[in-house]
């Protein structure tokens, strides 16, 4: 089954506990303190266009990128709800393509750990700083090693809810990096029976190190690492880190 193929449908239930607002106000400080504070924003991973439609609302023009239709299907129908202006394409992050540039990226809820391939990741950062405006930036944020390796590895977690329940199981390689996420859905249907799902996600730990060393590949400039829910130095247990980068003169090809 394609990820988030049945998950699409409780996303945003089992995610309500996620602070989007906290994120809106964190990444709109961050792009104005970067002299960006209008025109063209693209979300890459935009799910199903939670902080899509808050960016908007905050003014800029925003453009989502998701590789689930899925996803995109109830973004969309948010979308209709809100009368926004927002431009959804269906494409995978490894190889997207837009009609211009825009002013700045940003990435959130992990999205950049499902590029399990550093060589893919590569391709993502070198197409983000492609499509940049010249000095443009790209936020995005990541799962730490420490998440996988001491929260998540090996940890089952389970959520029952009248609408839907889930049953979460990780196992993480330390030696391959890669965390897998086995979740067992059961989904309510119309007459109260409930349908069962099975989804296999795998995600990447990568180290800061190697964050650094694929932004400068890629042409960008690193402006700030920091922990996620404080803003500042990350810490050996930060679970969660922004990246912040910017367009350096494309210096490298596609």
């Amino acid at each position: 089954m394609d990820t988030y193929a049945g998950f699409a449908e409780v996303y945003d239930l089992f995610m309500d506990n996620v602070p989007y607002r906290k994120w809106c106000r964190r990444i709109t400080a961050w792009l104005k303190e970067f002299g960006i504070d209008s025109g063209l924003v693209l979300d890459l991973g935009c799910g199903t266009g939670t902080l899509t439609e808050l960016l908007a609302e905050s003014g800029y023009d925003m453009i989502g990128v998701d590789a689930s239709e899925e996803m995109l299907e109830l973004a969309v129908e948010k979308k209709n709800q809100s009368g926004s202006d927002i431009l959804y394409l269906l494409q995978d992050m490894r190889e997207f393509e837009l009609y211009g540039t825009v002013r700045a990226a940003v990435s959130v809820c992990d999205s950049i750990n499902y590029i399990t391939e550093e060589e893919d990741l590569l391709q993502v950062l070198r197409l983000v700083n492609n499509y940049l405006d010249p000095g443009g930036i790209f936020l995005f944020d990541i799962n730490t090693v420490y998440k996988y390796e001491t929260l998540l590895a090996d940890c089952t977690i389970a959520e029952n809810r009248e609408e839907g329940s889930f049953i979460w199981e990780n196992y993480f390689d330390p030696e391959e990096g890669i965390n897998e996420y086995n979740l067992t859905l059961f989904i309510r249907q119309k007459g109260g029976l409930y349908r069962k799902y099975q989804e296999t996600h795998f995600q990447r730990a990568y180290p800061v190190e190697q964050i650094q060393e694929l932004i400068r590949k890629a042409g960008m400039e690193l402006l700030k690492i920091c922990d996620a829910d404080t803003g500042k130095e990350p810490k050996e247990d930060t679970e969660r880190i922004y990246v912040i980068a910017r367009e350096h003169g494309k210096m490298l090809k596609l």
